[in-house]
């Protein structure tokens, strides 16, 4: 029998108790881990008590090296304060990242590969929940796999390389993005320029950008998410 072990990390089962009708798999942001994101899953699992949820550890120890945490690649020559005042350096900022982007990528895929496996679900009942580098993430491998996944949330987050996403698209399934307007990480401008893209692609976008929020997910984000979620998912 298949397993899912090309990542390592929490589960929650269906809050139903009966076997998962959807998966949510939850992306963490950098310097985090699965441990984070999981508590999230009862939340999201009243809007979707048949689906089970993932929540991986990325692959790579954290480069900070304090408190456990993982990356799913390197934020070298990241700089939260040069992206915020200059649109410019922050395109070229996240296309730098797209190599390590692509690398981490091919763990991931296969876990949503394992998933659908194990479970016996059609592509369309998986959706990612990212979070900032998660987001990266789930944009990156969601919008590349042949069979169309079901959704893709993210949160405080961007694209990677968003001049080659015309010429890598494989699928177009819906998304929905959530950024906090006062994020001194990753500028809600971000979100704005990602769902551009997007729909100049074809994908179905929806966003929120919510004043005062500044890098995290707050109630107001969480309803917004677990809504869509179920309206593609339930």
């Amino acid at each position: 029998m298949a397993n899912v072990d090309a990542l390592q990390g929490p589960t929650l089962g269906p809050a139903s108790g009966k076997a998962p009708t959807a998966a949510v798999v939850l992306v963490h942001g950098y310097g985090a881990s699965g441990d984070d994101l999981i508590g999230l899953a009862p939340f999201f699992s009243q809007a979707l008590p048949n689906a089970i949820f993932y929540s991986p550890n990325a692959p790579d120890p954290w480069e900070g090296g304090v408190g456990g945490g993982r990356q799913w690649y390197s934020l070298a020559g990241f700089d939260p304060q040069a992206i915020q005042t200059d649109p410019l350096r922050m395109g070229e900022t996240f296309r730098a990242m797209n190599e390590r982007v692509v690398k981490a990528a091919v763990r991931l895929d296969l876990f949503i590969d394992q998933i659908i496996a194990v479970h016996d679900l059609a592509p369309a009942r998986i959706a990612f929940l990212g979070f900032s580098q998660g987001t990266i993430m789930s944009l990156h491998v969601g919008l590349r796999r042949s069979q169309q996944i079901g959704a893709i949330l993210g949160f405080s987050g961007a694209l990677s390389a968003a001049d080659k996403l015309a010429g890598e698209i494989k699928s177009k399934p819906p998304v929905a993005l959530v950024h906090g307007a006062a994020d001194p990480v990753i500028p809600a401008r971000a979100t704005i320029e990602t769902e551009k893209v997007l729909k100049e692609n074809g994908v179905p976008c929806q966003s929120m950008i919510i004043p005062g929020l500044q890098h995290g997910i707050d109630n107001a984000g969480a309803q917004f998410g677990a809504t869509f979620l179920k309206s593609h998912l339930a």
